[in-house]
């Protein structure tokens, strides 16, 4: 209106709508038709310019200050939509948006926190987003210049680009092209859909060309452009220069082409043979940033940055997964985002803590059928101690038993700040469980472990609706879930493992979609054979067993009627009773169940006879039942279909890694995927946000969340979700999970109290961690644990590694932490275990550092791996790569002879010492790490023993000595690494000795006795000659360490 009265010279700028003239453009068009005077003016009758202000003001200043004040702005949530998910080099390399240095703590950085309360789940969703997009990035720069540096890039005198090196994660590019940029979807400025072919020639070791063959569809590939890399670049100076890194694009593989250009579909069908080495891969690029690219080049000239790629990239499958996080959160953003009204509070970290546990809630169940959870009634007694019960004594009480609760409500004792159960009134029944059928294997699988009563408390939790959080210590039995699942009485068509993850899976039966489907077909057809065995057992005429569809109209015409027909001759009437014998006489499928045990009816009751024929029935009726549920499959065709109805309507129980989730979650939301409970394990090692998103893998039905109950199992005294970069793990807590989140809000947890995994010495390393933390029965009671370490005096042993050679730790580059002299008294432990007869698969050698971890597997490959008395230990690994895994004996090495570093971490210790079951052995320099306050608890046991390894070589694995009673002889004391060496040779010396000798025996007892072989153990020996440290004479094997000795003398 002002400017209509005002200004005659902007009358169209008066009639126009707002939404024509808001940009900045627009603005600028309009406003510069002004004079200064007139701009002056306007500010002031707009009451942009302060009255008192008397300095001049230059025109481009109003301007400015019109368009900051009258442009439309971007909303947060459109600037998120618009922003490219791909990182690239303007970010990777900005030390102010992703910081690299080591944080100290001290300082105050720009960056948002995860801390216990958010305000809203926006909020709560806006700040994963940034920090996940940032930890992304700072990662793949970390593998951008690990890739780059190995390949070593050189640009020739003509201007070609040449590589020095090579990189296994990375391959020259010998053509890029954009085959696709289809139109923007209504309302919107980007392409709907970019896509570009990359073409490799894969001249490389086959392994290495398989793995690039066995990328998948939306696995993450980076587009590198490289010019002009320096001729010696410098590690200190700006990587991007000094390597020549022009330009870094992400994109997502769609598929491979084949030799007519189509893609590779994925599925059960092999692959197509290739040949030549020459690749081509169909990827999507980035919408968002192929536009800003486009405008780029048309507003301000600059370079093409698709036509300049000479460098693909891979990354790690789990390392590799930001990109579809980073898309679910900001779908999530975009839609309304329903979390069960029970557990919003708490996941926003408002109100009662415990509002969300069962006993809370106002939809308690009180009657809970336990199956076979209890092996009998005194242990059901065990399991609820303050519990007063109600049975039928006259029943025989035998299980499985449903429990019906009467009181629920708690109290608090006097002077304890403990809640604790009230005395709860429980009505115990029990049941017989119907048979299924009269062949041994429709027999159910019954539970056979003697749950304790925190067990038996973690379990009626999870049955009851609400959340459940279980404290799992090491040991405790609650990793590989799925795999136990496979062990219980669970149909097999119920269970179904989506992601990478099923080829991790130790069994021969394959979990997969595709693998499930294989197994409905195979299962199909089984079952229409047994339908035309049933057909012809009857008599009946026809292709009765020829689909689904025949095998229905069958059960329903001649199988039920033939069923009801004899149950109605068998009923017993009022006035006369029912012939036990004509249950088996009249019974119309005697020759389809004469393959089961005979005789089938045993005649000793009415009731058990009944039972038998329904039992028989009941297999019948399954069987029928099953081929309906498979019908859909003999209709649905291609193999996604049927995958798809596989993962809707067939499968119960589904596994996935939340990784996996977070994938797939538009696709399963589109699918109609629906569930009532989650179970989460090792949830104390997963981020926030990716324990978060599994919630919401389904629509809300009538705007409310259908999830009834939400279990997370995990230990927040373990280590928590590795997080790389220093600033987002302390000053953001990124490392915090929802779990340990949780936790410190006071949300209630059942802390399981036995483990079963280790040895009681062993346990008293770490269980000062946990509230009452015992051991189950068996820890004491099994042969293995009875027994001790052969040729060892403890099971447990700190051992003092002096400098070899006045070196301690070195560090051949940044935090790349070794130890020689650890890594090499580690590996002599290792094969003297071996050639005591040890099996390699029960030894796992770990350590702190990745490091000293590569030069473990060095020392291994150059003394053991191609010797077949040592071979290779099971795992090499660092401890926290080995989190929620364990082995019988465990050698570990904690290399820092300088200061403590990171094992001073508590959580990192626990997990350090609850790795062994049998036997664990750590190589430490002793006067460091004892003095070290946080690691007191389990140092101090640990110093209690002697420091120096006691040896007894002339014990053999297995022995029969027991774990309390020390060896027959004074142990060998070893002095020191090189003392450990001459040992092991010595050793190693003799046992070929041995064998050599033993083989002899056999040879001359083939030439004497042909087919009589009387086999003679290598003889038992006495350690006295191995207190020397005089070298043997003859040495089989390189021995490194004897040798630096000698020449230093």
């Amino acid at each position: 209106m002002i400017i209509f009265k005002q200004f005659n010279n902007l009358n169209e700028f008066s009639f126009c709508s707002v939404a024509s003239i808001d940009t900045k453009e627009k603005l600028n068009h309009y406003l510069n038709q002004l004079s200064d005077e007139e701009l002056l003016k306007l500010a002031n009758l707009l009451h942009l310019l302060p009255k008192e202000d008397e300095n001049e003001v230059k025109k481009k200043f109003l301007i400015e200050l019109f368009v900051y004040h009258y442009q439309r702005r971007t909303s947060q949530l459109d600037a998120i939509n618009k922003m490219p998910l791909y990182p690239t080099e303007d970010v990777i390399w900005n030390d102010n948006i992703v910081p690299s240095e080591y944080f100290s703590g001290d300082a105050c950085l720009a960056l948002p926190k995860l801390n216990l309360q958010f305000l809203t789940l926006h909020d709560y969703l806006l700040r994963n987003f940034d920090l996940f997009r940032l930890e992304s990035t700072y990662e793949i720069k970390q593998d951008i210049e690990d890739v780059v540096t190995r390949l070593n890039p050189w640009e020739a005198d003509d201007g070609t680009l040449l590589f020095r090196g090579w990189a296994r994660m990375a391959h020259p590019v010998a053509n890029f092209a954009i085959c696709e940029v289809a139109k923007p979807n209504v309302g919107e400025d980007k392409p709907s859909r970019v896509r570009a072919d990359v073409t490799v020639s894969l001249s490389v070791r086959r392994e290495i060309k398989n793995e690039w063959e066995a990328l998948r569809k939306h696995d993450v590939c980076l587009l590198l452009s490289i010019k002009k890399p320096k001729i010696s670049p410098s590690f200190s100076g700006y990587f991007p220069d000094e390597f020549g890194i022009n330009f870094v694009r992400g994109c997502e593989i769609e598929g491979m082409l084949d030799e007519n250009g189509r893609v590779i579909e994925e599925g059960p069908e092999p692959k197509p043979l290739l040949r030549g080495d020459t690749r081509t891969f169909r990827v999507w690029l980035d919408c968002n940033q192929y536009k800003i690219d486009m405008d780029n080049v048309k507003n301000q000239n600059s370079e093409d940055v698709y036509e300049s790629f000479n460098v693909i990239m891979r990354r790690r499958p789990k390392e590799n997964n930001f990109k579809a996080v980073l898309e679910t959160i900001r779908d999530l953003m975009n839609t309304r985002c329903v979390v069960p009204d029970w557990l919003l509070d708490i996941i926003l970290g408002y109100g009662d803590p415990g509002a969300a546990h069962y006993s809370q809630l106002g939809n308690t169940l009180k009657v809970l059928d336990f199956n076979d959870t209890f092996l009998d009634l005194e242990h059901l007694k065990e399991s609820f101690p303050l519990a007063t019960f109600k049975y039928n004594e006259k029943d025989l009480m035998k299980p499985p038993f449903t429990l019906i609760f009467e009181d629920e409500n708690t109290n608090k004792r006097e002077n304890d700040s403990d809640q604790v159960k009230a005395s709860q009134i429980i009505t115990v029944e029990s049941y017989v469980t119907p048979s299924r059928g009269p062949y041994p294997y429709t027999i159910p699988k019954k539970n056979s472990v003697r749950f304790t009563p925190t067990q038996v408390e973690a379990i009626k939790s999870g049955m009851q609706p609400g959340l459940t959080m279980v404290v799992g210590p090491p040991g405790t039995a609650l990793n590989q879930l799925f795999e136990k699942i496979m062990a219980l009485d669970v149909d097999e068509r119920h269970l179904l493992r989506l992601g990478h993850g099923e080829e991790a899976l130790e069994t021969e039966k394959d979990f997969s979609r595709y693998g499930r489907v294989n197994y409905v077909l195979n299962k199909r057809l089984e079952l229409l054979h047994e339908v035309t065995r049933l057909k012809d057992s009857l008599g009946v005429a026809g292709e009765m067993g020829a689909s689904c569809e025949t095998a229905g109209y069958f059960f329903l015409q001649h199988v039920l009627a033939r069923w009801e027909k004899y149950m109605s001759q068998i009923k017993p009437s009022d006035n006369s009773p029912v012939n036990i014998k004509s249950i088996k006489e009249l019974f119309p499928f005697h020759v389809f169940f004469s393959n089961a045990p005979q005789p089938l009816f045993k005649g000793n009751s009415y009731e058990e006879d009944i039972e038998i024929a329904e039992g028989c029935f009941r297999y019948l009726k399954n069987i029928f039942t099953q081929l309906k549920e498979f019908r859909a499959f003999e209709m649905l065709r291609s193999g996604l279909d049927r995958t798809r109805y596989l993962l809707v309507k067939e499968a119960k129980i589904i596994a996935m890694t939340c990784t996996h989730a977070a994938l797939k979650r538009h696709e399963l939301v589109d699918l109609g995927f629906q569930f009532d409970n989650i179970l989460m394990e090792e949830s104390a090692q997963i981020l926030e946000i990716e324990t978060f998103i599994p919630m919401l893998l389904q629509n809300p039905e009538d705007g409310r969340n259908r999830l009834k109950r939400w279990v997370m199992i995990g230990d927040h005294h373990q280590l928590p979700p590795v997080i790389k970069n220093m600033a987002f793990q302390k000053f953001s807590n990124m490392e915090q999970s929802l779990f340990t989140r949780f936790v410190r809000l006071g949300v209630p947890t059942i802390d399981l109290d036995a483990q079963g995994r280790a040895r009681p010495s062993i346990c008293d390393l770490y269980n000062w961690r946990y509230k009452n933390l015992g051991n189950l029965q068996h820890v004491t009671t099994w042969p293995e644990f009875k027994v001790g370490n052969a040729g060892l005096f403890f099971d447990y042993q700190l051992i003092n590694v002096d400098e070899l050679e006045g070196r301690g730790e070195t560090e051949p580059r940044k935090y790349f932490y070794q130890n020689l002299a650890e890594a090499e008294y580690v590996v002599h432990l290792y094969m003297y275990m071996r050639l005591l007869g040890y099996p390699a698969s029960s030894i796992s050698l770990l350590t702190t550092y990745n490091g000293q971890k590569e030069l473990l597997k060095d020392v291994i490959e150059q003394r053991c791996a191609k010797n077949p008395l040592f071979g290779r230990p099971h795992k090499i690994s660092t401890v926290d790569k080995y989190q929620g895994q364990q082995n019988d004996y465990i050698l570990l090495s904690l290399v820092r002879t300088k200061a403590v570093g990171h094992i001073r971490d508590v959580r990192r210790l626990v997990v350090a010492m609850s790795r062994a079951r049998l036997g664990l052995y750590v190589f430490a320099k002793v006067s460091l790490f004892k003095n070290c306050y946080e690691l007191q608890p389990a140092f101090a046991k640990l110093t209690k023993r002697p420091l120096v390894l006691h040896a007894a070589p002339w014990e053999k694995f297995p022995t029969e000595r027991l774990i309390h009673q020390p060896p027959s002889s004074k142990p060998v004391i070893i002095k020191d690494v090189t003392h450990m060496s001459n040992l092991v040779h010595q050793l190693y010396s003799e046992v070929c000795v041995a064998y050599q000798s033993h083989y002899q025996n056999i040879s001359q007892q083939w030439h004497e006795a042909p087919g009589i072989l009387d086999a003679k153990g290598i003889p038992a020996d006495t350690g006295a000659r191995y207190d020397s440290d005089e070298e043997p004479q003859e040495v089989m094997i390189v021995n490194e360490v004897g040798k630096k000795n000698e020449q230093k003398s």
